[in-house]
């Protein structure tokens, strides 16, 4: 039996690899991360809880994406609505990096 932890996990990494089988070469340098809540707002955030957040890559370090697993579990009850949500924002997060609209990565973006 798996953990909602660890299938959460799973949800990221299952829309990271999709991503990347989807941009190939094109895919940028990155790291996953998933973590319970936000540390704090970021100067970027606007005035609801981030799901999720880019942080950019600095000198050797790759960027990082983090996704928030508790704010995400709370806006949906299903494990399937759970999957899609994460989806979106690995793929907005992705297309912030790489400069480009969600929708280019991903024609069912936020279906």
């Amino acid at each position: 039996m798996t953990s909602r932890r660890d299938a959460f996990d799973g949800f990221v990494l299952d829309a990271a690899a999709r991503l990347e089988a989807t941009c190939g070469q094109a895919f940028p340098r990155v790291e996953f991360a998933v973590e319970d809540v936000p540390r704090g707002p970021a100067p970027w955030d606007h005035l609801e809880v981030a799901l999720g957040r880019l942080y950019p890559a600095v000198g050797s370090s790759a960027a990082r994406i983090v996704v928030y697993r508790r704010p995400v579990e709370t806006r949906v009850t299903d494990r399937r609505d759970v999957a899609a949500l994460v989806a979106d924002i690995v793929t907005e997060q992705v297309a912030g990096l790489l400069g480009v609209p969600p929708e280019e990565l991903d024609p069912g973006f936020g279906d």
